[in-house]
């Protein structure tokens, strides 16, 4: 096995161990330790971090990626590409911090009597900002290098083990809470101090700068290529994080902690779209590669399916017993999200019922429209937020979030048809849909019990029994069917 396949196999173990750690401890570990202007205070100060360092690198993370086999000579420390890599994003950070400094009178009164809370802590978002912006671009250069397995390991594994690990100290008041974002800034830091000693344990850390470094690539190239590539990424983010920064602002920060807890509860319904994703990727490349359109039509369809089929039984699961998941949270205020999760749900399960669309733009010669689509749906975010948030509070950032997704997504759908006469939806996507909505409706009825575990248990049941009996008796998903038909053969 190649350096290729094992450290795809151990990012793949990382990941799905990553995400389900990720989700148990952000969303039912640290409601259980911190109040929600206290969880709004980091997530606050991580959102903006992360804007502001993908500002400050100005996209040469996936510059690294992508101009570095060119720049790949071990003997020559790779014509000192690892300091041009490093040094114009630290160039950008000196810029954007100062921006930062000079910015803070203004930034601060956005979040109006809540300021005093962030205020303590602004700096602190410029070192964690430095840190995650050196991490991204160590990452980057490992990835080139084909060492990807540790830096998945410190960030999905280790990073979120440790945040845990600091969480309790402050329950178990050890921490004060402000020692607490300390150790959340200082362990963030940490990741990309280990990068730096991996890096140098197998060798690849040359930090000497060299003037050949300017002869291999013309550097406004690669400029031109980090300024299009940054539109890109911080536009992913924008999507991401805009709606807890103007949550917080526009609200309270104590809102923007219980909006992250319910965004955290509803990402469980993503992961299995984005482990598709992983394996659809490359997949899609390769079929644009032998211009095989009818396979990856097949392709789009039966992952739409798929998406569609376990995306229905987790939103149901979800949804039927967030009574139970809120009554593992010591803190009622949490259970205010309900809402806001149940919105969230239904973004990212039509999200997933529209299938791989946005990778099916990428990946296609018309893949620079996908920036288009990327730019055009942190914009529609921006403004929906904006008009609704004053009037619906956090529900209106869930509202927005739910029409952004399906208008780009209905979008997104309509290009790839219009451009390649391929679309996702056959008759038995409905039909599962009718599906959910029976099953649901079964979990739903049933009574609550002396407890919110007996009835989760007994919802999740009757929710299973029924929407599993009814997809195999109508076929409506053959992979379902024939997955069951394997388990059979093998028991006998």
């Amino acid at each position: 096995m190649g350096i290729v396949q094992r450290q795809g196999l151990r990012n793949t173990i990382i990941s799905y161990i990553g995400l389900a750690l990720g989700f148990v401890s952000t969303a039912l570990v640290l409601p259980n330790f911190l109040q929600p202007e206290q969880l709004g205070v980091t997530a606050t100060l991580s959102s903006v971090a992360t804007l502001y360092a993908q500002v400050a690198a100005f996209g040469f993370a996936s510059v690294g990626i992508r101009f570095f086999p060119y720049f790949r000579h071990p003997e020559s420390g790779h014509r000192g590409f690892l300091p041009l890599l490093l040094g114009v994003p630290l160039l950008g950070f000196a810029v954007v911090t100062a921006l930062y400094f000079l910015g803070e009178p203004l930034l601060l009164p956005w979040y109006g009597h809540d300021a005093p809370l962030l205020a303590p802590y602004y700096a602190w978002g410029a070192v964690l900002a430095l840190f995650t912006m050196l991490y991204s671009v160590q990452d980057a250069y490992l990835k080139a290098l084909y060492h990807t397995a540790f830096s998945s390991f410190v960030q999905d594994i280790l990073l979120r083990v440790l945040i845990v690990t600091g969480a309790f100290l402050f329950g178990l008041g050890y921490l004060s809470f402000s020692g607490y974002v300390l150790w959340f800034v200082s362990v963030n830091s940490a990741i990309a101090l280990l990068l730096t000693a991996y890096t140098a344990a197998i060798g690849e850390l040359h930090w000497r700068p060299t003037r050949q470094v300017l002869t291999v690539w013309p550097l406004r190239e690669m400029l031109g290529m980090g300024a299009f590539t940054l539109l890109g990424s911080l536009s992913g983010s924008i999507i991401m994080f805009i709606d807890t920064l103007m949550v917080g602002a526009q609200v309270s920060v104590a809102a923007a902690g219980i909006y992250v807890v319910a965004g955290n509860i509803s990402t469980a319904l993503a992961i299995p779209a984005r482990s598709l994703n992983k394996i659809a990727f490359p997949l899609l490349a390769d079929y644009w590669k032998q211009q095989d359109l009818p396979r990856m039509a097949d392709f789009y369809r039966r992952a739409t399916r798929l998406n569609t089929l376990i995306g229905c039984l987790l939103f149901l699961g979800i949804a039927l017993n967030l009574d139970f998941i809120y009554s593992l949270m010591r803190n009622a205020r949490y259970a205010e999200g309900t809402v806001v999760v149940l919105l969230l749900l239904g973004s990212k399960l039509f999200d997933g019922i529209t299938g791989v669309n946005g990778l099916m733009v990428v990946t296609s010669p018309r893949y620079r429209f996908d920036l288009i689509f990327n730019v055009s749906l942190a914009l529609l975010t921006i403004l929906l937020n904006g008009l609704l948030i004053p009037r619906l509070g956090m529900v209106g950032a869930a509202v927005a979030a739910c029409i952004a997704q399906v208008s780009i997504n209905v979008a997104r759908t309509w290009f790839v048809w219009h451009s390649y006469r391929m679309q996702p939806f056959t008759w038995r996507i409905p039909l599962i849909l009718g599906i959910a909505a029976v099953a649901g409706v079964a979990g739903w009825l049933m009574p609550a019990l002396s407890s919110p575990l007996l009835t989760m248990l007994l919802r999740s049941t009757v929710l299973t029994l029924v929407y599993g009996t009814l997809i195999l008796v109508t076929n409506s998903a053959p992979e379902a069917t024939a997955f069951l038909s394997k388990l059979t053969q093998r028991k006998h």
